[in-house]
């Protein structure tokens, strides 16, 4: 009599887990602390995690504010992201992950086939602890280096880039939680033994299991079936919103332009405000360091994210940040390693020009979209 097949990234035991915090590689779930609540690490290269000032009242005003605070930083289309909300890191300033709906219905179809469908979605970086204020815990490893900064976000990128990276973000304070790092980078060594993985994923700072991909009861039937529910239902609900959207994109529009007008002509009387309205409000606003959004950390995620796969060919020499450009030299490889990297910045949607110098050292100039 032979055994029937397990589902495709069920654990490898017989009873379908019911705690403990697993990790999401290869299409696999792999048992990372027994115990504690049921968590599902995913990679924090393939999340953008955003800090977003939301000045409002309740959750729910919250939400519905929350494709329009974060639209300026999105890349893809709106519609094509899953946006997730998590913790207040700030006063009025939260936490946000974006995640493309694709991967996120992936990502559930995994937890579910393994008997993880009541688990939290956690993006690895939340996994360690908050540093101070302008500080960085940082996870080395052979490969890659996961990063979470004081303002409660994140990020992770290949190994090489990690020094170029912290030169570029000021060299911060680093407390080093992975392999051992250079002395000059490593400030502390805290040591993640002083606190079981368990006990600081008690309370997630976020958990992408929201909305559409909201998890259910752990006491729920069936738990190996597989979730091809959720790609038929997420099929029609985009049908749904796009249309309803786009009247209430049509509707906000024209009040926020009303509105804008408004508060212009209160602000600078006299001020002539006909022909192209957004720029002649751009001119009336301030310039300066100061008057820039922080861009640095989430470009400099997504260009690492898509240099991932050929990061043992890389050798980055700086990573610069000016305005709203990133600059970051790699030193000369292996022939067509510039073709490489315009291939894989292109594959991951990441506008940037890819230049040699005769030297032979490569610069990537990348810009928000």
């Amino acid at each position: 009599m032979t055994q029937a097949a397990r589902p495709i990234g069920a654990p490898d035991q017989t009873d379908a887990p019911a705690a403990g915090v697993w990790t999401l590689a290869g299409g696999r779930l792999i048992i990372a602390e027994p115990g504690g609540p049921a968590t599902v690490l995913v990679s924090t290269e393939q999340v953008r995690l955003l800090a977003v000032d939301l000045p409002l009242s309740t959750r729910a005003k919250r939400l519905e504010a929350l494709p329009f605070a974060v639209e300026e930083q999105l890349a893809e289309p709106a519609e094509s992201v899953h946006l997730a909300l998590g913790a207040e890191i700030a006063p009025k300033r939260y936490l946000v992950g974006v995640v493309r709906h694709d991967l996120m219905a992936a990502w559930v179809e995994a937890a579910e086939d393994a008997g993880l469908g009541h688990a939290a979605m956690v993006p690895d970086a939340l996994a360690l602890p908050r540093p101070g204020e302008g500080q960085w815990a940082v996870d080395l490893g052979a490969e890659r280096a996961v990063v979470r900064s004081g303002d409660g976000s994140g990020f992770a990128c290949p190994a090489p880039v990690l020094r170029a990276a912290w030169e570029a973000a000021g060299r911060p304070p680093v407390t080093a939680y992975g392999a051992p790092m250079p002395e000059d980078m490593a400030q502390a060594d805290a040591g993640l033994a002083s606190e079981p993985l368990a006990t600081r994923l008690l309370q997630p700072a976020l958990d992408l299991r929201q909305g559409l991909y909201a998890r259910r009861r752990a006491s729920l039937p069936n738990v190996w079936r597989r979730t091809g529910w959720i790609v038929a239902l997420g099929a029609a609900a985009h049908v749904v919103i796009a249309a309803a959207d786009t009247l209430m994109l049509q509707t906000i529009a024209g009040r926020r332009a009303d509105e804008t007008r408004a508060a212009a002509a209160l602000a600078a009387p006299g001020v002539n405000l006909s022909g192209d309205f957004a720029a002649s409000v751009a001119d009336m606003l301030p310039s300066g360091a100061e008057a820039a959004p922080d861009l640095f950390l989430p470009l400099l995620s997504r260009v690492s994210g898509a240099l991932g796969p050929i990061a043992s060919s890389l050798t980055v020499r700086t990573v610069g940040f000016q305005a709203n450009t990133l600059t970051m030299d790699v030193e000369r490889g292996e022939a067509g390693l510039v073709g490489r990297i315009d291939a894989a910045l292109r594959a991951a949607r990441v506008p940037a020009q890819v230049t040699q110098s005769p030297d032979g050292a490569i610069r990537i100039t990348a810009r928000p979209a």
